[in-house]
């Protein structure tokens, strides 16, 4: 197998050549066809999630076909194709885990950031966290719905069935749930960087009633925003935004600090909320949704041999919609 691995934080991911890997006790091996990059890989390279055990394999936005099983396995066949996400093994036995949280379980391990990922050839996942994708759809567009539009549909649920929706970051996630949000009947108000045209113009092509920077004042007042950008100086703007009593949904794994702000824009009932993970259950919903709803991904697609420079455009923001690898 070939895979972009990880060394230390910050650095280069080098492309190296491995054994393929043997899948144990509930595991498959699986050939990967795409992978998805979202920011969240972002936050591994650039060492900013705690307990990375070098070296690792990025990539959580996974379609593939199963080459080989270990033992145990009936619930998948050689041949069928399969997503892997973010959420790669919980315990099962924590109280999160059995009270139905299995999201904020004390010993969940990550595709591509505790365990390696997808930006491979080959990658060994846990069966029970693997979802039959069956053979509608393309590869490349079905990937970013791994991460992007699971953390993005637990968001949008939490968020509530208000009307007015901002969504503040317009990239992977953000053009995914606007199309679920559209469908469900939700106006669409979308925030962008200052001058990302192309995203603006995303935006309105998706349906979004309105388009701006996210410094901008949306013409209504929201009754709920996600934020999806990792950037904490969007909560005052997204408080100051939405209603009495509406409500800001943090969406990422990890955010730069939130400036202080006046408790006068959190007053009358606002809430702020943040999004840890997804459940398996949530991908049953919303790959049921993603089907009814006939979400378009608009996608880049690049050799895996370039994440790096991927990695870079992510990071910089020039990538419109969602960046997939292929290897």
């Amino acid at each position: 197998m070939h895979a972009m691995v990880l060394t230390a934080p910050g650095a280069p991911l080098r492309l190296e050549q491995r054994d393929d890997p043997v899948p144990g006790p509930g595991d498959l091996r699986v050939k990967v066809s795409a992978c998805g990059v979202c920011r969240t890989d972002l936050h591994v390279v650039d060492g900013e999630l705690p307990d990375i055990a070098y070296p690792i394999i990025p990539g959580h936005e996974v379609v593939g076909r199963v080459e080989a099983f270990g033992a145990g396995v009936t619930s998948l066949n050689v041949g069928d194709r399969v997503g892997i996400p973010w959420l790669g093994y919980t315990c099962g036995e924590c109280a999160y885990c059995r009270g139905g949280q299995e999201n904020l379980c004390d010993r969940p391990r990550f595709t591509g950031y505790t365990r390696d990922g997808g930006f491979a050839t080959h990658l060994v996942a846990d069966a029970r966290y693997c979802f039959p994708l069956g053979e509608a759809g393309d590869d490349v567009a079905i990937a970013p719905l791994l991460c992007a539009g699971l953390i993005g549909w637990r968001s949008l649920v939490m968020a509530g069935q208000g009307r007015h929706l901002g969504i503040f970051g317009f990239g992977a996630a953000g053009h995914i749930i606007a199309q679920v949000a559209r469908w469900q009947g939700r106006l669409v108000y979308a925030f962008t960087r200052e001058g990302d045209v192309e995203a603006q113009r995303l935006a309105k092509s998706l349906g979004a009633e309105w388009a701006g920077a996210s410094q901008e004042q949306a013409p209504v007042p929201l009754d709920a925003a996600i934020i999806f950008a990792p950037v904490g100086g969007l909560v005052p703007l997204a408080l100051r935004a939405v209603r009495k009593g509406g409500r800001v949904v943090c969406a990422g794994i990890h955010m730069s600090d939130i400036p202080s702000f006046p408790y006068s824009i959190l007053w009358q009932e606002r809430q702020l909320v943040s999004v840890a993970n997804l459940t398996r259950n949530d991908g049953i919903e919303f790959f049921r949704v993603a089907a009814q709803s006939g979400i378009r991904t608009h996608t880049s697609v690049f050799p895996l041999r370039e994440a790096n420079g991927v990695l870079s455009r992510l990071r910089a923001g020039q990538i419109t919609g969602a960046a997939v690898l292929q290897p």
